[in-house]
């Protein structure tokens, strides 16, 4: 599945229109937010530098503001964490709510609009993505 249909596949989820999921969709949800921002990087590391794509995540994330600029990156380096820790259910803690998940949702569309527009990088001794 493409990041965008992952995206799509959780706003079923949110606007309830995914029967037979039960109690279990927030966590549906943030399963599938947190792939879609995966598999967003994996598309953009394929085209701007495929050697990073092999990489775990966090050496991924740490790559980002030289590739996409600064505020950009913090994006993706905030919206992952939060999904991550979400994902990993504990039994004495509460599901995320559905506002919460809706402001995730909408964080992941940013960071993939963001990962969808690369911008060239400065392979000299500088350092610095060039605009």
């Amino acid at each position: 599945m493409t990041p965008e249909e992952l995206l799509t596949h959780a706003d079923g989820l949110l606007r309830g229109l995914m029967p037979g999921v039960g109690g279990c969709w927030p966590r549906a949800c943030v399963w599938l937010l947190r792939l879609a921002v995966e598999r967003g990087l994996d598309r953009y590391w394929a085209a701007v530098l495929p050697e990073a794509a092999d990489c775990p995540m966090r050496p991924q994330l740490l790559l980002l503001p030289r590739y996409i600029g600064t505020e950009a990156a913090q994006r993706a380096r905030q919206v992952w964490p939060d999904l991550s820790r979400a994902a990993h259910h504990h039994p004495y803690e509460a599901a995320p709510s559905a506002v919460e998940l809706r402001c995730w949702h909408d964080r992941v569309v940013t960071v993939l609009a963001d990962l969808a527009c690369p911008r060239p990088v400065s392979r000299g001794s500088g350092g610095s993505a060039s605009r």
